[in-house]
């Protein structure tokens, strides 16, 4: 199944729906989808059944998709791919090897399907990112492997938008990234259940105005999603609507291709089984009159 939350002609209420045979059939039950990820089992079985029911279904290319999940529970972006890693930083750090890095990313600021994402005021280098993210729809607390497997509820596509400029400043102190990751996170279009997609042969591609920048595939992920939540598990619990992304794959973004996005920029990242997500670049914000200037330099 691929779960959607819209909004119908004319009206700006969210609803949750399944996409199907072109048209969007709505759920009758919980008003969001993260409702829905909370009720485990039972909320997948109300979507299923709204395909065989005769609910309402409105033509896809009618409603506005939204993303999925347009307030997550949590979102977390791992660092899972050694060709990212390495095209980034020139080189791979020997913890990579062993520990599953990840920042916590804000699920406040989360963008979906169509709409215009900000470009923010204290950055030069803005760029996108091609990844997938697990969304969880069952509680994990201290699973092992096979049990954090059947936790995941699908997958959706993650661009975790960068400013590249002060993420690497702040980075150079020991902590973030935030200010480098944190103004937006696009999801969408769907969230594809994980009995209906591999997520691991899925084919992937980044495309800027149209034309093609960027192809892979996860495959070779150093830490499985059921590892990383298994591991995540064993000292924190995890909860339904948790957002898990995998990291972006090699040459999945600009930093790696030297390649940089312009404001009024078309970014659609595709992935085989979920679908397409398109955004465009806004223009460069003027700072709020109490700004603080990012770039006034310190004490040296």
């Amino acid at each position: 199944m691929q779960l959607v939350t819209y909004c119908r002609p004319g009206d700006a209420r969210e609803r949750i729906g399944v996409q199907h045979d072109g048209k969007v059939v709505a759920i009758d039950g919980p008003p969001t989808m993260l409702e829905l990820l909370r009720l485990g089992d039972e909320g997948m079985a109300l979507a299923a059944a709204a395909m065989e029911g005769t609910g309402e279904r409105e033509p896809l290319d009618r409603v506005r998709l939204r993303a999925p999940l347009p307030r997550p529970n949590s979102m977390r972006d791992f660092m899972l791919v050694e060709e990212h890693v390495k095209n980034s930083f020139g080189t791979v750090p020997a913890e990579w090897y062993d520990i599953p890095v990840h920042w916590k990313g804000n699920p406040d600021t989360v963008f979906g399907p169509g709409d215009e994402v900000p470009w923010p005021h204290y950055t030069d280098k803005l760029d996108f990112e091609l990844e997938v993210a697990a969304v969880l729809g069952r509680p994990a607390y201290r699973v092992g492997v096979a049990e954090a497997a059947a936790c995941i509820a699908g997958y959706t596509i993650f661009n975790d938008w960068s400013a590249r400029d002060i993420q690497f400043r702040e980075m150079a102190v020991g902590i973030g990234p935030a200010f480098g990751k944190d103004f937006a996170t696009s999801l969408g279009p769907c969230l594809t259940t994980a009995d209906a997609i591999d997520i691991g042969t899925v084919r992937l591609a980044a495309r800027i105005n149209g034309e093609t920048w960027s192809e892979g595939d996860l495959g070779a992920m150093n830490f499985s999603f059921p590892e990383v939540i298994s591991l995540l598990s064993q000292d924190q619990p995890l909860q339904p609507g948790d957002v898990l992304g995998g990291g972006t794959v090699g040459r999945g973004c600009g930093l790696e291709l030297d390649r940089w996005i312009a404001s009024g920029d078309v970014v659609e990242l595709e992935v085989e089984g979920i679908g397409v997500l398109r955004n465009t670049v806004g223009a460069k914000k003027d700072p709020g009159r109490q700004a603080i200037d990012l770039n006034r330099g310190g004490t040296r």
